[in-house]
């Protein structure tokens, strides 16, 4: 599918931000006095809300982006935005009273961290159960946003030695993730016969192109990335990502220099993962144009 920038900010942003606040709402790190507070969550309350107003840049009409609200029985866009909503209010009262008040209200904590975990999974299921994308129509897909979001909240939460585990078993879930998503589209069945419904006349083939021009679906649905570069942007997002920083952390001594390198090297790698991962997507659309 085509990475689109708004999509690739929104989901890295969102993670790091929501992730951060998990971690704090079980009152990580541990600290107090209203500027260092403040400061923590400042930053997660504005990387969440950075990454959801760039959500509303891919849509066709960004100012009607209020009626997804409307659509929770069925959407999980629509749950996510209603999350999403709640997380940030619970947290903003919940950090106002730690940093001003001095006063960690544990069970406000717990519920933010808990809207927190939620609005990820809502996330995360807004591509997992596209089933019109294999790649992404895998257990592997919400797994993989919960360990980007709390390991890069660790990061940012200055739990160093939990973010060096976690970065550890995300390198591992997301080269297994690549591994059953490279023979996702084949296993499904889906082809052109059944794309086509014409399965019970024999092998189809493209006579020609649907249209002489580009449209919606073909930009949107289809991006083909070389084996080659995918490659190479796997190995440099797996090891910018989780190897290089869960390595300085576990074998090093994590201070401020080593800790702000680590979270720099993590934040890019993010990004990198994030176009792979919409970039590699095979959608079935794609059938009808003999492209995927």
């Amino acid at each position: 599918m085509h990475p689109a920038p708004s999509v690739i900010v929104f989901t890295a942003l969102s993670g790091l931000g929501f992730g951060l606040i998990f971690w704090m709402g079980l009152g990580l790190p541990d600290v107090s006095g209203m500027v260092v507070v403040a400061v923590f969550a400042t930053l997660g309350l504005g990387l969440a809300t950075i990454g959801l107003l760039a959500s509303t840049f891919h849509l066709g009409n960004p100012q009607r982006a209020w009626r997804a609200f409307s659509q929770w029985k069925t959407s999980w866009l629509s749950r996510e935005g209603i999350l999403a909503v709640l997380t940030l209010i619970v947290f903003f009262i919940y950090a106002c009273c730690w940093a001003f008040l001095d006063t960690r209200i544990a069970a406000l904590g717990w519920l933010s961290s808990a809207l927190a975990a939620g609005t990820v999974f809502t996330t995360s299921m807004i591509y997992a159960q596209m089933k019109t994308v294999p790649r992404w129509n895998a257990h592997s897909t919400t797994l993989l946003f919960f360990l980007y979001a709390a390991a890069g909240g660790a990061l940012l939460a200055a739990q160093m030695q939990v973010a060096g585990v976690l970065l550890a078993i995300l390198a591992v879930v997301q080269v297994l993730a690549w591994m059953q998503g490279d023979g996702a589209f084949s296993k499904s069945g889906h082809t052109i016969e059944t794309a086509t419904g014409l399965s019970g006349l024999g092998k189809v083939r493209l006579l020609e192109k649907p249209h002489s021009g580009s449209n919606y679906l073909m930009h949107e649905m289809m991006h083909v990335v070389g084996r080659k570069h995918s490659a190479k942007l796997r190995m440099i997002s797996i090891a910018l990502t989780a190897v290089i920083p869960a390595t300085l952390i576990l074998f090093s001594d994590a201070g401020h220099i080593i800790a702000a390198l680590v979270i720099l090297l993590h934040v890019v790698g993010l990004f990198v993962s994030r176009w792979l991962f919409f970039a590699e997507a095979e959608h079935v659309v794609g059938l009808y144009y003999d492209k995927r």
